[in-house]
């Protein structure tokens, strides 16, 4: 089998190698990549049976690199291995990964064993492994009263776009009053009070860049998604031109 590891800094690629090494003694090849579209053109270039794939990294990250692997070959086995537990990073791969593909999620605060088991079940023997913390935010995210729908974080996504209630009822094929009322419930989650007003000058806060802001805070957006936010847009906006 051949192992594809995709992560912008050497050192971890030296010590991923050797950690897939450890795990995967069948392993005939380790291909390297530096970066999300170095890591598509691979696999479609090579035999890759198993990708481990860093999230932040420069020109294309990972999520949009794995977005674009599952596409052509949903059955890809794919460890995500990150530094981040942001809400953002965690619902960005949830919402991509393919019914039929195993994956996993590992911080890179994991021990050596830890990694080692983790490549072994996901690469090897297909099994879905999420770190402990990761899969804390997944449940948080799927709580309906604490957590945000997928409608709300949609609403979010294209508030943080700088998009008005008009274009937001387009994309998302629904009326300017179902975004108004989306924006409603998402506020009330984020403890955005529209009420907050000073007698001198007025409302405190301006709703959507408040919304944004507390996002932000919460770990729901970062600026690493914003570029995947803005590709999706923009593929949207040339289809309709």
């Amino acid at each position: 089998m051949n192992i594809l590891i995709t992560e912008d800094d050497p050192f971890h690629r030296t010590y991923l190698k050797e950690a897939v090494m450890r795990a995967l003694p069948e392993c005939a090849e380790v291909f390297e990549a530096d970066n999300g579209g170095s890591a598509v053109e691979i696999v479609a270039r090579e035999e890759i049976h198993g990708v481990v794939m860093d999230l932040q990294m420069p020109q294309t990250n990972g999520v949009t690199a794995a977005k674009e692997i599952w596409r052509r070959n949903p059955a890809m086995g794919i460890l995500f291995w990150s530094n981040y537990a942001d809400e953002a990073y965690v619902r960005g791969v949830s919402r991509i990964v393919p019914q039929r593909a195993a994956y996993g999620y590992l911080l890179k605060s994991a021990s050596e064993d830890r990694l080692v088991l983790t490549l072994r079940g996901v690469l090897r023997e297909e099994q879905c492994i999420i770190d402990r913390e990761i899969r804390g935010i997944q449940q948080r995210a799927e709580n309906l009263l604490e957590g945000l729908t997928d409608s709300e974080f949609e609403v979010l996504m294209d508030i943080a776009l700088g998009m008005t209630d008009k274009a937001i009822a387009a994309r998302r094929s629904m009326s300017t009053r179902g975004v108004q009322s989306r924006l409603k419930h998402l506020y009330e989650k984020l403890g955005v009070d529209e009420r907050d007003a000073d007698a001198r000058f007025g409302p405190v806060f301006n709703s959507r860049t408040r919304a944004v802001a507390v996002a932000m805070a919460r770990g729901l957006l970062n600026a690493d998604g914003f570029a995947a936010l803005q590709d999706d847009l923009d593929r949207w906006l040339s289809v309709r031109s």
